[in-house]
């Protein structure tokens, strides 16, 4: 568990991630591990994102904080 806390936190810091992000990262055999992790409270599982029938949808990749005269893009990546 302590391995995965530290790739968790070095690719990921405080945003939100999904399971198949591990995978591109080339872990294996994580799924106790994020368990044990989600039962100590030391990282918050958050259920899928589902559709509403009937509704628009989107993703985004970015979390953007809004000023009164900027705009900040606060999550990683270097697509930005």
């Amino acid at each position: 568990a302590k391995h995965l806390l530290n790739v968790v936190n070095e690719n990921f810091g405080t945003l939100a991630f999904c399971r198949r992000w591990l995978d591109r990262l080339g872990e294996t055999k994580y799924l106790m591990a994020l368990k044990n992790l989600c039962d100590l409270g030391i990282i918050d599982p958050y259920p899928p994102l589902c559709d509403t029938k009937g509704c628009y949808t989107a993703q985004f990749e970015h979390t953007i904080l809004l000023r009164p005269t900027c705009k900040e893009v606060v999550s990683r990546g270097d697509d930005y």
